[in-house]
């Protein structure tokens, strides 16, 4: 009998996983034609069938332009899609491609078309197969880099994406239920071999698991430790706003201006938080990575420490397109001069 780690998923827990967007006007399915995806399609459809009124869907393929593959498993997907009832697009990430960085910039590439394709259909929601595998590596992958709460905290059911949502119904699933649901649905789906290059990060990452999961630190763990970071950054950025509006408050601050002893009376956490916000808003060239947003505010420390209290310049400071500066007791956040000069004939 299958454990609750490998059952299929029925069409009852596919009512409840797709049950917050049964009122969208129209949904965007991503589906690459590997398990996952094609597990959302055809779980996607059982639940649109059973609704009297719901959202139209669009399945959208990607392809990269790395594999030869990728044209044929497209091809399946459209066959599926046409037998389920769903149109079908596929999309070409056309270009040059970059030597490193790649699977960065094909995921990047990926919600692009996605999103595009999403507006133009008139979608509200672009729906993804993340699982809650995916999850745990995302976690893992973050971890080795050092993220603070917010990038350990992983990805979101939902997040707005430029005024379209980017939803993963099956963040809470485990890979395993998909498959078994595709294999008693007698559906055939592609085995990307990117997934299994050591020469990525994610694939080595995912190769640890298993050794991990022996420790106790399985994916379920690993997923649960995400939603309890994902809480306690809301409850920090609740804190930062009311922080902000605080500061806003003294003397008629205004925005990027802080009064400097209000700041440095606040938690180094919420100082770091203020700080990115800020030099989000005000920079061109961001958004601002933590460890600099850090030593950024180490660095005011330490000026405001060795100086008395003046009128004069205690800090000046560029980062992500932003100036900061230290000055008459108070912190301004504004733009930077742009790098360089403006090449000839542009404005």
């Amino acid at each position: 009998m299958p454990s609750a780690e490998t059952s299929p998923v029925s069409v009852l827990d596919a009512k409840r996983l797709f049950a917050d967007w049964k009122a969208a006007p129209a949904v965007v399915l991503a589906v690459s034609g590997g398990p996952d995806s094609m597990a959302l399609m055809w779980l996607a459809a059982r639940w649109r069938r059973a609704l009297k009124k719901g959202p139209r869907l669009l399945a959208i393929t990607v392809d990269h332009g790395l594999r030869k593959e990728a044209a044929r498993e497209a091809r399946d997907v459209k066959q599926l899609a046409r037998a389920l009832g769903i149109e079908h697009r596929t999309l070409r990430w056309r270009g040059e491609k970059p030597k490193t960085g790649l699977p960065s910039a094909a995921r990047d590439a990926r919600y692009r078309l996605l999103l595009r394709a999403a507006s133009s259909y008139g979608a509200s929601h672009v729906f993804t197969a993340h699982t809650r595998d995916d999850q745990a590596e995302t976690v893992i992958m973050r971890l080795s880099r050092g993220s603070g709460i917010a990038g350990l905290a992983a990805m979101a059911r939902q997040s707005d994406r430029g005024g379209v949502v980017l939803a993963r119904p099956f963040l809470d699933v485990p890979k395993s239920r998909l498959i078994t649901t595709l294999a008693k649905a007698g559906i055939a789906f592609a085995d990307d071999p990117t997934n299994h290059d050591p020469r990525f990060t994610r694939p080595r990452l995912r190769a640890l698991m298993p050794v991990l999961a022996a420790e106790g630190a399985d994916a379920r763990g690993l997923a649960r430790l995400a939603s309890r970071l994902a809480r306690a950054n809301t409850a920090l950025e609740v804190m930062t706003d009311g922080a902000e509006r605080y500061l806003a408050s003294i003397n008629g601050a205004a925005s990027g201006s802080f009064d400097l002893a209000a700041f440095a009376a606040l938690s180094d956490e919420i100082r770091v938080r203020l700080l990115m916000r800020a030099i989000d808003r005000a920079g061109h060239e961001g958004p601002a990575e933590l460890g600099k947003v850090e030593a950024l505010l180490q660095a005011m420390d330490r000026a405001t420490a060795a100086k008395k209290p003046g009128r004069g310049v205690q800090l000046k400071q560029t980062l992500a397109g932003a100036l900061i500066s230290i000055q008459n007791q108070r912190i301004h956040i504004g733009p930077a001069p742009r790098r360089g000069r403006r090449m000839a004939g542009l404005p």
